[in-house]
C-alpha cells in the first residue's frame, strides 16, 4: 500500500510502499482509508520531540473508511461497513474502555494510520457511520468530538457569554457546539479575520481581531465579560490571556495543546475565583453524538474542508501547513491519483 511516512522530527514526510496490514488478532479490523484530515497536532509531532513518535510511523488520526478485514471474534462491525475511527488505541477491556472513555485507559496511546491507504485498528475503535453521512464528513468526526468534549466540560448555561480564543478547526468545532448547547453570544477571536466567515457560519455572533484594548473590545462584543472562555490555540501566554478576559467566577477551558512551560498570574486567577479546566480527547459517546448531528443534515462542519489532496501531494501540503495559510481542514484522499 501507499502511505506518507513520518521520518523523524523536523524532517518532511516521505511517500513509501508498505505491506498491507492484516487482521491477525481476534479483535483486529483493517480499514481501507477513505479520507483523513491533517491535524495541527500532527504538525506539532513533526516539529517537537516531546511527543516521542519514532520514525517509520504513519500519522493521521482524523479518518474514516470502509472495513475490509476483521478478526475471528469481531462482532460490532462487518466487512463493508463504513466507519469513523476513534484513534485512541487502548486495552478495550478495562472499566474505562467498556464505558467508552478510552483516553483514561492506562495503556492508551494516540494511534494513526490515516495517511496510508489501509490502517489496522481494534474493534472498539470503529464507530459505524449512518448511511447518510459522507466519507468526508466521517473524517471530521474526530475534531468535532474534541470540541464537543470541551463544551460538555464547560456545562454551558442558557444564554452564557462565550469567548473562543482561536479560529482553527478546534475553535470552530467549539463554536459549533457552544451554539447548539444554548450559549447566548459567542465571540471568536484570532490574530486575523481570515476565518471570520467560517466562524459565523459555525455559530459565532461576533468575530474580534484584538486591537489596543482587547479586553474592552471583547466585553463590548459580548455585552459583558465572557463567562466561559475556551483556549483553542495552544501557545505560551494563552492561558493568561483567558484569565484576564474571563468574568469573576467564570470558567477557562483549555483545549489547546501547548508543549512548552507556561505561567500565569495566580493573583488574578485566585481573586477572580475562576475555574481552570483542561479538556483532552473525547468519549465514544461524543463520536456518536457528532454522527447523529451529521446524519440529521447539519452541513456546517463540512464547510471547514478547504482542500482535498492525494497521498503523493501530502508531504508538500504538510510542510506548507506549518506556515500561516488560507487553508482550514485539508483532507487526504488515499485513492485518488
Amino acid at each position: 500500500m501507499k502511505a506518507a511516512v513520518f521520518q523523524g522530527v523536523k524532517k518532511p514526510l516521505v511517500v513509501e510502499s508498505l505491506p498491507e496490514p492484516e487482521a491477525s488478532g481476534p479483535h483486529d479490523v483493517v480499514v481501507q482509508v477513505g479520507r483523513c484530515g491533517i491535524c495541527g497536532s500532527d504538525l506539532h509531532i513533526s516539529e517537537d520531540p516531546i511527543f516521542g513518535v519514532p520514525a517509520g510511523v504513519v500519522l493521521g488520526h482524523e479518518y474514516s473508511g470502509e472495513v475490509v478485514g476483521i478478526g475471528s471474534e469481531v462482532k460490532s462491525v462487518k466487512v463493508g461497513d463504513k466507519v469513523s475511527v476513534n484513534p485512541l488505541t487502548s486495552c478495550g477491556t478495562c472499566v474505562h474502555c467498556l464505558a467508552g472513555d478510552l483516553s483514561m485507559c492506562s495503556s492508551m496511546i494516540v494511534g494513526g494510520g490515516g495517511y496510508g491507504q489501509y490502517s489496522l485498528v481494534r474493534e472498539h475503535q470503529c464507530i459505524r457511520m449512518p448511511e447518510g453521512v459522507s466519507i468526508e464528513d466521517g473524517a471530521l468526526v474526530e475534531p468535532m468530538a474534541v470540541g464537543l468534549r470541551a463544551v460538555n466540560l464547560a456545562k454551558i448555561h442558557s444564554g452564557a457569554r462565550v469567548m473562543v480564543l482561536g479560529a482553527g478547526p478546534i475553535g470552530l468545532a467549539v463554536t459549533f457546539w457552544a451554539r447548539r448547547m444554548g450559549a447566548g453570544k459567542i465571540a471568536v477571536t484570532a490574530s486575523s479575520n481570515r476565518r471570520e466567515g467560517l466562524a459565523r457560519e459555525m455559530g459565532a455572533s461576533a468575530f474580534v481581531t484584538p486591537g489596543e484594548n482587547p479586553i474592552e473590545e471583547m466585553s463590548r462584543a459580548l455585552g459583558g465579560a465572557p463567562e466561559i472562555v475556551f483556549e483553542c490555540v495552544g501557545k505560551v501566554g494563552m492561558v493568561q490571556q483567558c484569565i484576564e478576559h474571563v468574568a469573576p467566577r467564570g470558567k477557562v477551558i483549555v483545549v489547546g495543546l501547548c508543549t512548552h512551560p507556561d505561567t500565569f498570574n495566580p493573583f488574578l486567577f485566585v481573586t477572580k475565583e475562576c475555574v481552570l479546566q483542561p479538556s483532552a480527547f473525547y468519549t465514544t459517546r461524543d463520536f456518536h453524538t457528532t454522527l447523529d448531528i451529521l446524519e440529521a443534515g447539519d452541513t456546517c462542519p463540512h464547510s471547514m474542508i478547504t482542500d482535498t489532496i492525494t497521498i503523493d501531494q501530502t508531504p508538500e501540503a504538510f510542510e506548507a501547513l506549518k506556515q500561516r495559510t488560507t487553508q482550514c481542514k485539508v483532507m487526504i484522499d488515499s485513492w485518488n491519483s
